[in-house]
């Protein structure tokens, strides 16, 4: 293989060739290399300053460089080097030592940045353009030597590896520099967003929206005021104050009112409201700011659940907890990794003995590989294999070009010794472009077949059934052929690979997103290794950020082009196309329509991602006028905030970072409450990013670090993920790296006791279930093993309170031990009871946490999430469902924990506590049981109305997300009437069946036992069933008018390795649940049918429930991993 690098490695590449024009060319560079314009750019002066002092002087030695502007910064060390050689400055130093010993730090603004990328062009750096803007003749710029890490800072650097669960100092398993590249990329949007926080907003994080109050929320305010409990000491004030007041002025009138009263309330009189600050009783939850009340979530929480709002006077926190441990590293060029103009680094009209770098866009030749060979440890046990390798050139999802190699016999090593030349010029590469190998397995050709022919024929297109009964893909991997600093890969590479997991493999689930990733496999002793080798050239060949300047008759021919007005007959097909939903294909012809008429396109919001996806990203010219009409077109910003239509340009199919960056500008708009909301999938379209760093990642970083309930959650996705994911674990470690040097201290110590919490319940879990391995059943021996070693635990170890994951504003105390129990599944869950570790909570219940350990709860956590997306959409119609999305949270690979919903208990328990498994066919059963616990008329009716509402809202999210595996033992219901469905096993219509039939006989839930408490039985109606239909076709219409929002939501999510949702057919169910393309009477007639259905067999679904209960099949998603 080193013969062949010599050999490649000589050649000349065909850019560097002399051709017919070089003559021509040579004659204008003369004039060109003298010329006013180049000389600005040519020279620059620069005084650097030494780390040495050869004289013994007063101060450092310094000397001037006359640097030419297309150097790159390795260079320009090498030559500062060389002239101190010259100069004769410390001869021992500059003799011993490498110039890689020193790093370059200039000031700008008082700030002190380092000179990072050694490979970047020198008149590109932003010191440049400041010196430049000051109008400076010579810059200053001083070399010290790189500095070492102390003590202090190891030991943080371990604490910060120890949170995210992964080392992120680690390079072994890299081939280039991105990890640390990024690492430092990510100090300059930290350092700014802490320079501009407010350090007493965040310490206090009030969580607020700005979207206004519900109908059904106002007419709950007594003529726009409420009333507050204020609590100091031991005493409390009630104060009536308007839902538009600020918690200063509540303030003011609290201490207004009680002014005869301080002594009583313990308020010294040398303190005023100015002194305090209001926080929810018994939570980390303040009122604080100057929103009005209504805007505040916790009010909002009270008036809709019908309690009084209890505040604690309070002083405020210390804002120096949250003080960041300042940083070693120097803040690095705001220009690091950004390449210069095509006119800075092209070739054209210069001195070749000039040029220090090359520009892509000169580089006319086709694009080409050398593969190698393969080598793995140990072959796959299968006899007679041949393989090949099959190269493919990808942006996104579009394939640009296509090679293979021949086929030879599968053994450990296999040459092939070969160049792929593929149909795609290297000027026509786009950053993001990868390079993916597979290598595909298929059985020995029958001995007609001529040696060693291609096996080209004997692998048709993907998808039909010849080919996937004569080759089977066995190993991908991913090569960037742009790197993150914009430069093109050269010379050899030795890829290990993923392996392709089996069907059966939990694995299998999550290969979309896996097959993008551009790391490599770790796990290099056991793994397949591929070698490549690309053209080495004698510069690096950077792909320029843009070009200054376009031909005039290329611009007005492109604007001519696609400025055409639209002649009528093709607007109707216009609109049909835009119109489409995110899943409807477009044709060739579609494409060809859009991008011709693309300027009409760019004023329409709405077809951006049908325009961006018709880009022949394979093309320069159509990506550089692309960028242009990004860069020019006003209607994305102006027009007003579609959150689904921005999430569509961070899906796989879009790898342009400007087109992804578009994209993030349109989400800074959204508050803190909608980023939460959406928090799930932004974290997962980190995946679908070309690199490390990026718009969305700055983005996350940056909302991260303004509040803390965004950055406690956006820990626990990425920790989850890092977890779970090796393909992805670089890049989420490097995010979470940065976010936890920013987040300040107060978090770190909560982060600490979190995860040294969750570890220790692992811990136990795992002895538990291996005590009682394979059984259902939970002896009272195994309830008291777990309380003997809890019990050591909390003696030993455990943190004696910690922020409860899934709801930050709660901390829990000590284990109630004798209320913890093992619940008895096969996975053995923990049943946890902690105290309320705030003195000043008004509740006297615990906390309850079911810690499981062996399931992934990601698809519950994405429904719950998509139901409390659906419950807002349902409150901007004034439609309050009531539907209770309990805390749900993935802390590791699979490991979680569950919120224990508190006064409530499933359907099948109240089955069974009245007359045993025959309680599935009483109808009146869960009436009586209403009854019971709200004796009180008013109650049991205002029970009622909770209940046919809560069911309404359940039956259609149910039957809008295909939510099957429905029974007894997964619905719930409080005692005040809230009905709610748990265990998300099976969703989008992927339901379970038993010997190939289905076990859901009905589209959603609603048996006859839900119709007697809605006072309805058989055909007959009543007044609460008549509103039951109403509002459950309310919801649904609703619902459809969000309908691209619902699939671009679980689009994002088919990448995550969730079982249930793997492919663009599952997401075609929502289409149909929905009724896309069907007008509004016949969706509402749709739904209506459904209800009729449900009806007419809900005595099917009875005798399902009493099969159930007959059978004793506890916790339904412990019977899906049965």
């Amino acid at each position: 293989m080193d013969s062949e690098l010599m050999q490649v490695s000589d050649e000349e590449p065909e850019l560097l060739q002399e051709d017919s024009l070089t003559r021509r060319r040579r004659r204008r560079r003369k004039k060109a290399i003298t010329s006013p314009s180049c000389a600005s750019m040519d020279h620059i002066t620069v005084e650097f300053i030494l780390p040495t002092n050869s004289h013994g002087g007063s101060g450092p030695d310094s000397l001037q460089l006359e640097v030419a502007g297309n150097w790159t910064v390795e260079q320009v060390k090498a030559q500062v080097w060389l002239k101190a050689v010259t100069l004769n400055l410390s001869f021992d130093f500059y003799q011993r030592l490498s110039p890689d010993h020193c790093i370059l730090l200039y000031q700008k603004k008082g700030t002190v940045c380092e000179i990072y990328d050694k490979h970047q062009v020198f008149q590109t750096l932003d010191c440049i353009r400041y010196w430049r803007a000051l109008k400076k003749d010579v810059g200053r710029i001083q070399l010290v030597p790189c500095p070492q890490p102390s003590d202090e800072s190891l030991q943080y650097q371990r604490d910060l590896n120890y949170l995210i669960g992964y080392d992120v100092t680690d390079v072994s398993n890299v081939h280039d520099d991105e990890l640390e590249f990024t690492r430092r990329k990510l100090l300059t949007p930290r350092r700014i967003e802490l320079l501009d926080r407010d350090p007493r907003l965040y310490s206090m994080d009030p969580w607020v929206t700005c979207k206004p109050l519900p109908k059904h929320l106002l007419s709950k305010v007594n003529n726009g005021h409420i009333l507050l409990v204020i609590h100091m000491s031991t005493a409390s004030q009630t104060i009536k104050v308007s839902i538009n007041d600020t918690p200063s002025q509540v303030l003011m009138s609290f201490f207004t009112k009680t002014a005869n009263k301080r002594a009583l309330l313990g308020i010294p009189d040398n303190i005023s409201e100015s002194d305090f600050v209001l926080r929810v009783c018994g939570r980390e939850e303040y009122l604080y700011g100057e929103r009005p009340l209504q805007n505040f979530n916790w009010i909002r929480q009270c008036l809709k659940n019908g309690e009084e709002i209890h505040l604690v006077l309070t002083a405020p926190p210390d804002p120096a907890m949250d003080l960041v441990q300042r940083e070693d590293w120097a803040q690095v060029d705001d220009c690091t990794g950004v390449a210069g103009t095509h006119e800075q680094l092209t070739i054209e009209e210069k001195d070749h003995e000039r040029v220090f770098t090359i520009s892509m866009w000169d580089c006319n030749r086709k694009f080409r590989v050398k593969v190698l060979g393969i080598d793995i440890p140990a072959l796959p046990k299968v006899p007679e294999l041949i393989v090949f390798i099959e190269a493919s050139i990808f942006h996104g999802q579009q394939l640009l070009a296509q090679e293979r190699t021949t086929s030879k016999s599968f053994s450990e090593e296999v040459l092939w010794n070969c160049w792929l030349e593929f149909n795609i010029k290297i000027k026509d590469l786009p950053k993001g472009a990868r390079l993916n190998l597979q290598v595909i397995c298929g059985k020995q050709q029958q001995p007609s077949n001529s040696k060693g022919g291609s096996f080209q024929n004997n692998h048709p297109a993907s998808g039909s059934q010849e080919g996937k009964n004569k080759s089977r893909l066995l190993y991908y991997v991913n090569l960037l052929l742009v790197d993150h600093r914009s430069l093109l890969r050269q010379g050899e590479f030795i890829l290990h690979m993923w392996k392709m997991p089996e069907k059966s493999d939990e694995s299998s689930s999550s290969i979309n997103a896996d097959k993008l990733t551009s790391a490599t496999n770790p796990d290099k002793a056991s793994s397949m290794a591929v070698v490549i080798l690309l053209d080495k050239y004698c510069y690096p060949v950077v792909l320029p950020k843009s070009r200054e300047s376009v031909s005039a008759a290329k611009e007005a021919e492109g604007c001519d082009r696609g400025q055409r007005e639209m002649p009528n007959h093709l607007k109707k097909q216009f609109e049909a196309i835009v119109g489409t939903d995110p899943l409807h294909p477009l044709s060739p012809e579609d494409k060809e329509l859009l991008w011709h008429f693309r300027h009409e396109c760019m004023r329409d919001p709405r077809a951006y991602p049908k325009l961006l996806s018709s880009v022949r990203w394979g093309k320069q010219e159509d990506v550089l006028a692309t960028h242009r009409l990004l860069e020019r077109s006003s209607a994305w910003d102006s027009s007003g905030l579609d959150v689904g239509l921005a999430m569509q340009l961070l899906d796989c199919h879009y790898s342009d970072a400007q087109v992804r960056s578009i994209a993030v500008r349109k989400l800074e708009t959204l508050d803190d409450d909608d980023v939460l909301r959406y928090l799930l999938q932004l974290v997962q379209a980190v995946k679908f990013e070309p690199y490390h760093d990026s718009a969305l990642v700055r983005f996350l970083l940056k909302r991260a670090l303004r509040s803390k309930r965004i950055g406690h959650f956006l820990f626990w996705f990425l920790r989850s993920e890092i977890a779970q994911s090796k393909h992805y674990q670089q890049r989420y470690a490097v995010l979470l790296e940065a976010y936890l040097r920013g987040c300040g201290g107060d978090l770190l110590t909560d982060f600490q006791k979190q995860v040294e919490m969750t570890e220790a319940l692992q811990k136990v879990t795992r002895e538990m279930k291996a005590t009682s391995a394979d059984k259902y059943d939970v002896t009272a021996q195994v309830v008291f093993l777990l309380r003997q070693k809890l019990e050591t635990l909390q003696s030993t170890g455990l943190p004696q309170s910690f922020r409860v994951p899934y709801d930050p504003g709660l901390k829990a105390g000590a284990l109630l031990i004798e209320q913890c129990k093992v619940m008895a599944s096969k996975k053995k869950p923990l049943w946890l009871q902690f105290r309320r570790a705030d003195p000043t909570s008004r509740s006297k219940d615990p906390i309850g946490i079911i810690f499981k350990d062996g399931d992934d709860l990601r698809q519950d956590m994405l429904i719950l999430q998509i139901l409390l997306i659906m419950e807002s959409i349902w409150e901007a119609e004034s439609l309050d469902l009531c539907l209770l999305p309990y805390g749900c949270i993935s802390t590791g690979n699979k490991i979680g924990m569950i919120e224990i919903v508190k006064d409530a208990t499933t359907i099948a328990n109240i089955q069974q506590s009245v007359v045993g498994s025959t309680g599935a066919f009483k109808d009146e059963i869960l009436h009586q049981w209403l009854r019971e616990k709200c004796v009180r008329e008013d109650k049991f009716q205002q029970a009622v109305e909770r209940f046919l509402l809560s069911c309404g809202g359940y039956c259609v999210a149910t039957y809008v997300l295909g939510i099957g595996d429905r029974h007894n033992d997964n619905i719930m219901i409080t005692e005040s009437g809230n009905l709610f469905h748990i265990d998300f096993g099976h969703i989008l219509g992927n339901y379970k069946s038993f010997m190939g039939i289905s076990k859901e006989w009905v589209p959603f839930v609603l048996t006859p036992d839900f119709l007697f408490v809605m006072g309805t039985s058989g055909k007959k109606s009543s007044p609460h069933f008549q509103k039951f239909q109403d509002v459950c076709v309310k919801a649904y219409l609703a619902l459809r008018h969000h309908t691209n929002l619902l699939i671009i939501l679980f689009s994002m999510m088919l990448m995550t390795g969730m079982p249930q949702l793997t492919s663009k057919e599952d997401i075609e169910y929502i289409r149909e649940a929905l009724t896309v393309g069907r007008s509004e009477d016949e969706a509402q007639r749709h739904l209506l049918d459904q209800i009729e259905i449900c009806r007419e067999k809900g005595w099917m679904v009875q005798i399902n429930w009493f099969v159930h209960l007959v059978l004793g099949i506890k916790q339904g998603v412990e019977k899906q991993s049965t």
